[in-house]
């Protein structure tokens, strides 16, 4: 079995928190715009925000990043994977 490594890619993320200011720079992050995102407080002890994929819809939860991928598709991460796999640079 041959063993690969992952290619050193810069990325760009942000962090889900539920507030205003923070929602605002997501949108504009995932978007472009300023257009809100839609988080959905059907829980309100568990704000989730749902993220179409080029596998799907995935969902955010509190806390995930938001990465942006190399060809500018959005998806979630969760902040323990997150952390092993990328560093700030």
């Amino acid at each position: 079995m041959a063993k690969y490594r992952k290619k050193p890619v810069v990325i760009e993320a942000i962090q889900f928190k539920d507030n205003p200011r923070t929602l605002a720079e997501i949108s504009k992050f995932m978007n472009g715009t300023s257009r809100p995102v839609r988080v959905s407080y059907d829980d309100p002890e568990k704000p989730t925000m749902l993220i179409e994929t080029l596998e799907g819809v995935m969902r955010a939860d509190v806390g995930d990043y938001i990465i942006k991928g190399v060809k500018g598709e959005c998806y979630p991460c969760k902040p323990d994977i997150f952390k092993q796999t990328y560093e700030k640079v």
